[in-house]
């Protein structure tokens, strides 16, 4: 019962997140005058919807190494995948020649949004239904097609252990970035050019019959489908099959004594990390608003795994803190490190472009060195207990006074 009541808690706090979300995006249009740092153009946003994405493909990357114990760096590769099935499946049918225009045309010429478009209609509030039919669907797409190669890979490369597992899913993620940007699947990939033209979270905005936006949107979907996919895996975590996990990771031997399945476990593990990747790999895409094989490279792999390590391997809110943490550090906080500053005729010594990525490196150098096993280790946020305890707190001081 208390576990109920603690889960219903965590459910009404992601709900008021979500909620407040809504509200800050559009707190410029209520308000006109507030400050600049509200508007939707500011750094806040950008922070918030890229954490978004990125908080997702960490929890992902931590239900593999950090709860299951198998070291893989291939997270990028099924970020690719996913980008590109959810581009290629919702590029509006009329744009695919002037997308794929020194190719003549796509390989698969038929769109999601306009195929739900023609059962709903393509007007008004059955556009607009079809668009968000045809994303999702996309989405799922994305994630399946990140979880089937998942699936192909794992069955040679997960009897391989520690660092030979992390080289053999490296090479799988960069041999996979070479041949999206091989000219002769242009016809599917666009070759090394970009795809664009597809749905991004700007196009969830709400708009009125004149084009004027009434209600802002863009940064509340990221939030909603990284808070629904992240919900999944925490659950999948708490079930047998996540305590199977841990056990695996903790000790293979006694594990497999126990009746655990190691081979088994491991592919589930690895295929529904590399589903909700391949997820993250569709956001990202809907974040920067194009797919670009060259974008997918090991650095993002390593970025991800750094948020890994600075949350705590084997936390969930660890990861979702520290990618938050990360992603405004090196996106908002620190930029102003790039330009020179001068205190009134004085120049401010060493800030120059490229300066902000030499002190962030060193943040995260004490970061690791100070606190080595991350921000909060394998512990979690427990939001239940926490309001809990502050309403407890209320009760008492209501009865002193």
């Amino acid at each position: 019962m208390e576990k109920k009541k603690r889960s219903f808690s965590a459910l009404i706090c992601v709900a008021v997140l979500l909620l407040f979300v809504v509200f800050l995006e559009n707190l410029s249009a209520i308000f006109p005058q507030v400050p600049q740092v509200f508007m939707p153009t500011s750094p806040l946003f950008t922070v918030l919807k890229k954490a978004a994405v990125y908080s997702l493909v960490a929890v992902s990357m931590n239900l593999l190494n950090g709860f299951t114990g198998l070291f893989s760096l291939g997270q990028a590769g099924f970020m690719l995948l996913g980008a590109y099935t959810y581009a290629i499946l919702t590029v509006p049918t009329a744009m695919k020649d002037q997308v794929y225009y020194l190719f003549e045309g796509c390989a698969f010429d038929f769109s999601l949004v306009d195929m739900f478009g023609g059962i709903f209609g393509s007007e008004g509030a059955g556009g607009a239904f079809s668009m968000v039919l045809g994303c999702l669907v996309a989405l799922i797409l994305a994630g399946a097609v990140a979880g089937f190669f998942a699936y192909l890979i794992g069955i040679p490369v997960l009897r391989l252990k520690s660092d030979y597992l992390a080289i053999a899913t490296l090479g799988f993620a960069e041999i996979l970035r070479a041949i999206f940007q091989w000219q002769k699947l242009g016809k599917i990939t666009n070759g090394a050019n970009m795809i664009k033209g597809f749905p991004t979270f700007s196009s969830f905005n709400i708009t009125n019959s004149s084009g004027v936006e009434v209600l802002r949107l863009s940064t509340f979907v990221p939030f909603l489908i990284s808070s629904i996919c992240i919900t999944v895996i925490v659950l999948l975590i708490n079930s047998s099959y996540g305590r199977a996990f841990k056990s695996i990771r903790d000790d293979e031997v006694a594990a497999e004594a126990m009746g655990v399945s190691l081979f088994k476990h491991k592919m589930l593990s690895f295929v529904i990390s590399s589903f909700f990747a391949g997820v993250g790999g569709a956001l990202f895409a809907m974040y920067v608003a194009n797919a670009q094989a060259k974008a997918f490279t090991s650095v993002m792999t390593y970025e991800i795994l750094l948020i890994v390590v600075i949350g705590g391997i084997g936390s969930v809110s660890g990861s979702v803190l520290a990618t938050f943490l990360y992603v405004a550090c090196s996106e908002w906080w620190l930029r102003f490190l790039d330009s020179e500053q001068y205190i009134g005729s004085f120049k401010v010594p060493l800030l120059r472009n490229g300066f902000r990525m030499v002190v962030f490196s060193v943040v995260i150098m004490i970061i690791v060195l100070f606190f080595s096993q991350g921000i909060m280790g394998n512990h979690e946020i427990n939001l239940g207990a926490l309001i809990d305890k502050i309403t407890r707190r209320s009760k008492r001081s209501e009865r002193k006074q």
